[in-house]
């Protein structure tokens, strides 16, 4: 059983940093892409929590506070002042 975990981890770790290699520079969130490979090589799965959490961009449809969220114009109170 122990093999087991040892062996996801250690896929878990390398899916982590390919994830983190590919991604482009400017998406990456928190600290810059470099510091990300370090702390995901350095501190095994915290690393890649870490970065799932916190470093990872955000697909479109997960931004905070519902900028970006796309509403119908009979919804939108500007586009209705503007008539």
């Amino acid at each position: 059983m122990l093999k087991y975990l040892i062996v996801l981890i250690i896929i878990i770790d390398i899916y982590t940093l390919v994830d983190c290699a590919i991604t482009p520079q400017e998406k990456v969130r928190r600290f810059p892409k470099w510091a990300w490979l370090l702390i995901i090589v350095f501190t095994g799965i915290f690393g890649d929590i870490a970065w799932f959490i916190a470093g990872r961009p955000r697909k479109p449809g997960q931004n905070r506070g519902g900028k970006g969220r796309i509403i119908p114009p009979d919804d939108n109170p500007d586009f209705l002042r503007k008539l």
